[in-house]
């Protein structure tokens, strides 16, 4: 009889885990970027609450005990005194007006210029954005002598109807690059469905365009505002009369009368800053999600 031999059969090899590598407990983490961040807020919100309290300090106080101490009262005096000093009543209203004249004007016409250079097939179109783009890195400063010289020659001088040549020039390349980067993540199917029901190049923006970019129409108008609205130099340069100043020409009405009156300054501060400090409150979720919609593909 013949035997069989046994057959030898291997243990299989278990791997061996690896080491467990020791990480930080998670509520400990989360604790360390809470503290961190809400350092970061604090330092950064500092300047801002300085001169909420400064504002609302009586002058003595602030002398008596320094700009960085608790005050020992509050007053609404400064508030009061620094509206007439800074004529706010008429300043407010030629910003406002300025506001309202050239934000809607100049997000259409970057609207209509960053949807041709995104969607339409046209000539020179990279030349044409390499032109647009090219304002932005042209500084402000370097204008003032030829803008100046040219609103003069045409009559645009000390007028709020002269501040919108300038303020369009500088704002609209911004707007484009925005708006354009929004506008190329629209997909083509949709433009190609409404030009085989008829739909022109004109319908397709005002009905397609411009509803479906509502956040990214919304984030450029308010930085387009708020810029209007903080703008100072062209302001100095074109304005000349006091029915006509902005805001931010109206605050030089504190120099000499309130040279050492540093609560009424910062009252008058204070005035000019709250319309910004509102609209950016109620509307940052719009900021942010108009600057990051266009920002990744999807």
């Amino acid at each position: 009889m013949t035997s069989i031999a046994p057959v030898r059969v291997d243990a299989p090899v278990v791997p061996s885990e690896p080491e467990p590598v020791s990480q930080p407990p998670k509520g400990r983490k989360g604790l360390v970027i809470t503290l961190v961040l809400l350092v970061a807020a604090l330092f950064w919100i500092s300047p801002l609450v300085l001169l909420v309290i400064t504002a609302a300090r009586p002058l003595s106080d602030f002398i008596g005990n320094g700009p960085l101490s608790w005050p020992d009262q509050f007053t609404w005096t400064n508030f009061k005194d620094a509206w007439g000093i800074g004529n706010f009543a008429t300043t407010y209203r030629n910003s406002a007006l300025l506001a309202l004249m050239k934000v809607p004007l100049g997000v259409l016409i970057s609207a209509m210029l960053g949807f041709a250079l995104a969607k339409l097939r046209m000539k020179f179109r990279r030349t044409v954005m390499f032109t647009v783009f090219l304002g932005l890195t042209i500084p402000i400063y370097i204008t003032i002598v030829p803008v100046f010289i040219m609103m003069r020659q045409a009559g645009a001088t000390d007028s709020l109807f002269g501040l919108l040549g300038p303020y369009l020039a500088f704002g609209i390349p911004f707007e484009v690059l925005v708006l354009q980067s929004f506008f190329r993540q629209i997909p083509d199917e949709i433009f190609e469905a409404a030009k085989v029901d008829g739909a022109g190049d004109w319908r397709i923006f005002f009905t397609i365009v411009l509803p479906l970019s509502t956040p990214a129409l919304v984030t450029v108008a308010i930085l387009d505002a708020v810029a209007t609205w903080n703008e100072f130099l062209f302001a100095l340069i074109l304005l000349n009369s006091d029915a006509h100043k902005t805001i931010p020409v109206g605050l030089l009405n504190f120099q000499g009368q309130f040279a050492n009156n540093n609560t009424g300054l910062a009252a008058g501060i204070l005035i000019a800053v709250v319309p910004i400090l509102i609209a950016y409150t109620l509307l940052q979720r719009w900021i942010v999600g108009g600057l990051t919609a266009g920002a990744t593909k999807g």
